[in-house]
């Protein structure tokens, strides 16, 4: 992890195209402004993690529906099978 010390109204650039900016210090907060190309998703830490926590469980959900699928179709072919015979 790299640790910087900035001052009010000091930034940091990020690559080429990312700048964070202290804009206030009040107590033990710190309002930080960043400026980033639109395609760059900004989150706020515990936010990205809710986001990638539930794209996980939906990528589950969407294997456990596949497989789901994939055995009612098998069934139906079965069946298909049995009315030919």
């Amino acid at each position: 992890m790299l640790i910087l010390t900035r001052k009010l109204d000091e930034s940091i650039m990020i690559g080429n195209d990312i700048e964070v900016k202290v804009i206030k210090v009040s107590g033990s907060q710190v309002h930080l402004g960043i400026v980033a190309p639109k395609n760059v998703a900004v989150y706020r830490h515990e936010l990205f993690e809710q986001v990638m926590n539930e794209n996980k469980k939906a990528v589950q959900n969407s294997a456990n529906n596949i497989q789901s699928l994939g055995s009612n179709l098998a069934k139906f072919k079965d069946i298909l099978d049995k009315k030919k015979s």
